[in-house]
């Protein structure tokens, strides 16, 4: 992991904690796949989420939305989300090794058959998926599999640790756009030549519009609709799910969205992952300040 850009106008903060980061990284890297992946995870919920104040964000968003959760299984989640954190960052950063297991994955749901018709007729496609499990799993998936699927991604505050996990996103496929003017020039350039676009909507958008999620107000971007009907592309929600042994995952592709509004479709992206995650709790990111009013 090196520097590429040369002139940082970061903080002398943000630099240590950079390299602390790389520290650890290059500490578990060194170790067996096998071991590093729930090691991470360890070290994200018993050492980064206490000094990042995640439990207390975590029991928040739960009162919320969830509010008759047993204390019992909200305390399983504060200890379960970061380690799922945890396993999520260090397997996208160990490139190779995490692509090696997600070649041979096979497609499940009800929007396999949608989704090798588009790559047949090379018609654009929206991927929309969350903040769940290990995201990345789904593109490497589908990479491996010759699909052109690119990913929209936002840059770290942090520039010196935004150099190298754009380098480590990066090795696990091709193209990348980084959110702005000339990201979003490239990415549709990729969807009108008939490529595919993996999106994470499920953050907290400042401009996004008021629709719900868990039951309560929630600012979402239409980004992704708007595109699927701009570009008359499907509009497919496709998850990894992370498996009991903590290594593995279930790829799920699930239905097209019917195109309709933006709004519709989007509040459809939004039941349609909430549903997921009502079924595996402890894999979404509860870190999120989703519902920040």
């Amino acid at each position: 992991m090196t520097d590429t850009t040369a002139h940082k106008t970061g903080t002398w903060g943000q630099w240590l904690s950079d390299r602390a980061i790389r520290t650890v990284l290059w500490l578990l890297l060194a170790l067996p796949y096998r071991w590093r992946v729930p090691l991470c995870g360890w070290v994200m919920a018993r050492i980064v989420a206490p000094l990042a104040g995640w439990p207390k964000r975590i029991r928040d968003n739960l009162a919320l939305t969830l509010p008759d959760l047993p204390a019992d299984q909200i305390d399983r989640m504060v200890a379960r989300v970061p380690e799922n954190i945890g396993r999520t960052v260090i397997e996208i950063y160990s490139g190779a090794e995490f692509i090696a297991r997600t070649t041979e994955l096979p497609l499940t749901g009800d929007g396999v058959a949608a989704l090798e018709a588009a790559h047949a007729a090379r018609r654009p496609v929206i991927l929309a998926t969350g903040h769940f499990g290990n995201y990345d799993a789904v593109r490497a998936a589908l990479i491996a599999r010759g699909y052109p699927l690119g990913a929209l991604y936002r840059p770290m505050s942090n520039p010196w640790f935004n150099d190298h996990y754009v380098q480590a996103i990066g090795t696990i496929g091709q193209p990348i756009f980084e959110r702005g003017r000339a990201g979003m020039g490239q990415m549709l350039k990729h969807l009108r030549g008939g490529g595919m676009l993996g999106i994470l909507p499920d953050q907290r958008m400042q401009k996004g519009v008021k629709l719900t999620f868990f039951g309560q107000e929630a600012l979402t971007a239409l980004s992704a609709a708007d595109m699927a009907l701009k570009y008359d592309a499907e509009l497919i929600p496709t998850y990894a799910i992370r498996q009991p042994d903590g290594l593995s995952f279930q790829i799920i592709v699930d239905a097209p969205i019917p195109h309709g509004t933006p709004e519709a479709m989007t509040q459809a992206l939004n039941d349609n992952l909430e549903r997921l995650i009502r079924r595996y709790p402890d894999q979404w990111f509860w870190i999120h300040r989703r519902w920040k009013p």
